[in-house]
């Protein structure tokens, strides 16, 4: 499962990240959920995690906690999510 996510700052800055495989396993070990949860819905500071975890994967320098990065959020928009399991082969 990969997510386009859009985070809006409070200072009004914005950010595109994209998760990836690493960014979701981190989401599972610490939400103790599997990918597939995702299909029925996660929360908001699921989404702020995983766009948390993004950023910093992406080379972003981020707060040190994800409770500071929260603070520092005015809204995480999902532009666009890929399910590896509605790709089908050709």
């Amino acid at each position: 499962m990969q997510l386009r996510l859009k985070a809006t700052f409070t200072d009004g800055t914005t950010n595109e990240v994209v998760t990836n495989l690493s960014t979701v396993v981190a989401w599972e070990r610490k939400y103790k959920r599997k990918a597939s949860d995702m299909a029925s819905g996660i929360g908001v500071e699921d989404l702020a995690f995983l766009c948390y975890e993004a950023t910093r994967a992406s080379g972003i320098t981020v707060p040190g906690t994800l409770d500071q990065f929260i603070t520092s959020l005015e809204s995480i928009d999902v532009l666009e999510t890929q399910d590896p399991k509605a790709v089908t082969a050709q």
